[in-house]
């Protein structure tokens, strides 16, 4: 419309034309502010330079006067009579537009005059060796004409003309920015008015462009984004879009078009099955879902791919098209068949294990009946034969009987021991809540009675209470605690500790201690070994299967054991049980 038009040209007009006159007159302005402040500098200068020059003639003169002759201080002295008139002129030339400083300039003029007379007077007299003379002439000059006044109320009026012109500068300034201010307010209505009729006009069809590019986009990066394949095919199987995954899987270009699916991925996807249950999707409008495949894909690796493929149906078409999706499952595939051969690996332990089992029970039972027997005999026999001899017996032939008793009856107990240590790992614990406390007190007072004349001092510390199987525990504590009497036997007093601390991970340590004969700890790893004695049996009896059941029945809490000693010394025995707060008791 041409009112749209003039509007315009009348916004062009006001945003470039006027700012344009306006920075041209401020910039004239600041033009003639700078000539000004140069102008007053120069009159600065000059005054300056005057007195200056004023004042080297008189020092000249003194230093002649002073018997301090110098090549050049007669060149001075006649140099200033010369130059002052020129300065003064120039000055003259510089104030021609302020009246003030004309007049102040003539009266410089006037005292310069008859101060450079008085000095040429000076330097007469003293050429003619009037050396009074020449100093009156100096102090008159000095006391009649004073130039440094004068000279510093130029001074002063040329910076009173300064400070004037600065502020009209400043105001000048100001009113610009006024101007500028206003002309930008004015560009900025024109520009709204601009914008909103153009907006008005064209907004709809921006809008609509702009939700349209940007879902393009955001589905474009989603598609690009997304890590498993993806392609959209047309009605004929031939490629119409592939993201990256999908290109980087099959070897094909993202900008790929009109590649049938067969002949994608050199022959991935050439399996006649999908191919038919594709082109079922694309006319029968049946999704696809889950179908597994293994694919030779473009870097010859054999990959388990699950493909899923859907119907789409285009606004612009009549066409539909096939979403199809791949999801690589190689990884999970391999795990499961590493699963089933673990499965079956577990199988064959279960099943060896069984048969162990079995075997320990015939084992067990032979022990406990077939091997008992013979004993028995062998104790009865001896016993038979010792009777039947009856006086005929010497004492070397009863000895020999007395010693296959003796083996027959350690026998049969390491029988038995064997057969405890079997069944501790075999049977099932009967967790409960166990007193600590009352569980040592108790194997204390045991041991102290079996152990007449002896003299030992028990140190026991508060015990807690935890979940364990009692009787197991109870076995821990009496041979522990057993151990530690029976190795204190040699002492007159023995000293046992039973301690216990809570570890930063929660768990129970307890601690029996004695000062007993103590072991070497190079040989502390056959401690808790079955049959295995650091000790002779001589000095103490025994048959070195107790500490095996008490590192059996701890490991199977949970727990660890381990010991510390030193022959002479003593010996230190630890374990740990894990914290477990029993359950609360029922009324």
């Amino acid at each position: 419309m041409p009112w749209r038009t003039g509007g315009l040209l009348l916004a062009v007009l006001v945003i470039v034309a006027l700012p344009y006159l306006i920075m041209r007159g401020s910039s004239k302005e600041s033009l003639r502010a700078g000539e000004l402040v140069t102008r007053s500098a120069e009159v600065q200068a000059l005054v300056y330079r005057i007195a200056d020059q004023t004042h080297s003639a008189e020092s000249a003169i003194q230093h002649l006067l002073a018997d301090d002759p110098s090549s050049h201080a007669e060149t001075v002295a006649l140099g200033a009579e010369n130059d002052i008139p020129s300065l003064l002129d120039q000055l003259r030339r510089v104030t021609g537009d302020n009246p003030a400083q004309q007049l102040l300039v003539e009266q410089l003029n006037a005292v310069e005059n008859g101060r450079l007379a008085l000095l040429h007077q000076a330097l007469q007299r003293f050429q003619h060796n009037d050396r009074a003379g020449a100093e009156q002439a100096l102090r008159d000059a000095d006391a009649l004409f004073h130039v440094d006044t004068v000279a510093d109320k130029i001074v002063a009026e040329a910076e009173h003309a300064l400070q004037e012109r600065r502020d009209a500068a400043r105001k000048q300034s100001e009113n610009s920015s006024l101007v500028l201010a206003l002309t930008a307010a004015a560009q900025l209505l024109m520009l709204m008015i601009v914008v909103i009729v153009s907006e008005r006009q064209i907004g709809r069809r921006l809008q609509a462009e702009v939700r349209e590019r940007q879902a393009v986009q955001r589905s474009q990066m989603i598609l690009q984004a997304v890590r498993e394949p993806i392609a959209l095919l047309d009605h004929n199987l031939r490629s119409l879009l592939v993201n990256a995954a999908f290109s980087e899987l099959y070897g094909v270009s993202e900008e790929s078009r009109a590649d049938y699916l067969e002949d994608i991925g050199q022959g991935a996807w050439a399996d006649e099955v999908l191919l038919q249950r594709l082109r079922d999707v694309l006319l029968r409008d049946r999704e696809l879902w889950d179908f597994e495949l293994i694919q030779r894909t473009v870097d010859d690796v054999e990959r388990h791919v699950v493909i899923n493929a859907r119907r789409l149906q285009q606004e612009d078409s009549t066409s539909p098209v096939l979403l199809l999706t791949v999801s690589d499952v190689t990884a999970r595939a391999l795990v499961e068949q590493q699963v089933k051969e673990l499965n079956h690996q577990l199988e064959n332990k279960v099943a060896q294990i069984s048969d162990v089992n079995r075997e320990l029970e015939a084992f067990s039972y032979s022990v406990s009946h077939d091997l008992r027997a013979p004993l028995r005999h062998i104790t009865a026999f001896a016993l038979k034969l010792e009777d039947h001899l009856g006086v005929q017996l010497d004492n070397t032939s009863r000895h020999y009987l007395g010693v296959v008793r003796d083996a027959s009856h350690r026998m049969a107990q390491l029988i038995e021991d064997l057969l405890v240590f079997s069944r501790l790992g075999r049977g099932a614990l009967r967790l409960q809540a166990v007193d600590m406390q009352a569980l040592v007190g108790e194997t204390c007072a045991l041991t102290e009675s079996e152990a007449p004349n002896r003299r030992i001092i028990w140190r026991i510390d508060p015990l807690p209470t935890v979940v364990g199987d009692e009787n197991m525990l109870r076995t821990v504590w009496q041979n522990l605690i057993g151990n530690a009497v029976k190795y204190t036997g040699q002492r007159e007093i023995a000293h046992v500790d039973i301690s216990v601390r809570q570890e930063d991970g929660g768990d129970y340590e307890f601690t029996v201690a004695d000062d007993g004969a103590g072991f070497d700890m190079r040989y502390v790893d056959k401690l808790f070994g079955v049959f295995q004695r650091l000790h002779k049996a001589s000095e103490f009896p025994g048959n070195g299967i107790g500490l095996a059941n008490v590192r059996r029945i701890v490991m199977r809490h949970g727990g660890r054991v381990w010991a510390e000693g030193e022959p002479g010394h003593g010996a230190r025995f630890h374990f740990t049980l894990s914290a477990i707060e029993p359950p609360p008791q029922s009324p």
